[in-house]
């Protein structure tokens, strides 16, 4: 039989979308190829636009598609800590607000979350950096109630 490869975005969409529903939280997936939303939450008269980012290791999420900059929009970085296979295992989800993210936030010694490669053509947020933050974006399920 031939072995079939992990989805790991398309896992990690799907994992936010059952949180979300989970919480009450009405959502809706939006389909497409190398979309920077991936789900919409409807909350109140808002929406809330969140692109979810998938790993199925420890190591880097690339965001070289991101580009919507608003306050309601979100960036959910999901880690299945290189156990994408074993569904007992519960992923580190950080959640992070568009602006922050875009505006540099600078916690860590003067660095960002994001890092750009010297050629400057590859964009990431390191999971590292994600996870010395600690509670700043760990499972920050509340902006989207």
């Amino acid at each position: 039989m031939e072995e079939i490869g992990h989805n790991t975005n398309l896992a990690a969409e799907f994992y936010v979308l059952s949180i979300l529903y989970r919480l009450g939280i009405n959502a809706h997936l939006t389909l497409g190829n190398k979309k920077s939303v991936d789900i919409v939450v409807e909350n109140g008269k808002e929406l809330i636009t969140i692109d979810v980012k998938g790993l199925k290791d420890t190591s880097c999420f690339p965001i070289d598609n991101r580009n919507k900059k608003d306050k309601n929009h979100f960036l959910v970085f999901v880690s299945f800590l290189k156990k994408i296979e074993d569904p007992n295992v519960v992923p580190d989800v950080f959640i992070v607000p568009s602006l922050e993210l875009e505006n540099g936030h600078k916690e860590l010694d003067g660095k960002t979350i994001i890092y750009k490669n010297p050629k400057g053509n590859r964009v990431v947020v390191e999971y590292n950096r994600l996870k010395k933050l600690g509670d700043k974006y760990k499972n920050k399920w509340n902006y989207f109630l």
